[in-house]
């Protein structure tokens, strides 16, 4: 596994907000929820590919990370985009949870990261049986050119969760279906 560089610090103080909130002000806030399945063995393959890095991937996003699945303290570069439009957003996972119903990770950004914030990406098995992603986020730009983007970095965030919404569909899917 490549390892990510891990030097740098959290570029905000509010550590955790996605966890517990409320988020703060001073941000854009992002709050995008998609079903992606059915039943507990799309939760458990849901849950696997979001702690496990393979969502990210999925979307088409380069990761790396310093352990094998989500924890506290892991660093990760996310790199989503392509070609001369890929950036590279270092990170640090602030939380993770692993419950019977409910798996996920936030990571924070790190010196170096386009945005300033924190994004939390959780998988819920609800009572009915079905399983819900979502992407929490509060973030503010950080580099000139996500300055510069000024209103578009919202959509394209927003756009990017989409993606990450249909990837676990995807993969939920795969789990769901019975052996041949």
């Amino acid at each position: 596994m490549n390892r990510p560089d891990t030097r740098g610090a959290l570029t905000y103080p509010e550590t955790g907000a996605t966890r517990h909130g409320p988020l703060p002000d001073g941000y854009h806030h992002l709050h995008h929820t998609t079903r992606v399945g059915r039943g507990r063995a799309a939760f458990e393959a849901a849950g696997a590919a979001v702690t496990g890095w393979r969502m990210h991937r999925a979307s088409g996003a380069r990761m790396q990370a310093t352990a094998d699945r989500a924890e506290a303290g892991v660093r990760v570069l996310v790199s989503p985009g392509a070609g001369p439009l890929r950036l590279t957003a270092p990170c640090e996972v602030i939380w993770a949870v692993y419950e019977k119903d409910r798996t996920g990770f936030a990571y924070g950004t790190l010196t170096g990261h386009p945005e300033c914030g924190e994004e939390a990406f959780t998988v819920d098995l609800h009572d009915d049986g079905s399983v819900w992603f979502t992407v929490l986020a509060f973030s503010r730009p950080a580099a000139w050119y996500t300055r510069l983007a000024g209103p578009l970095v919202p959509v394209a965030q927003r756009l990017y969760a989409m993606r990450l919404g249909r990837a676990l569909r995807g993969i939920a899917a795969g789990a769901a279906r019975p052996a041949d």
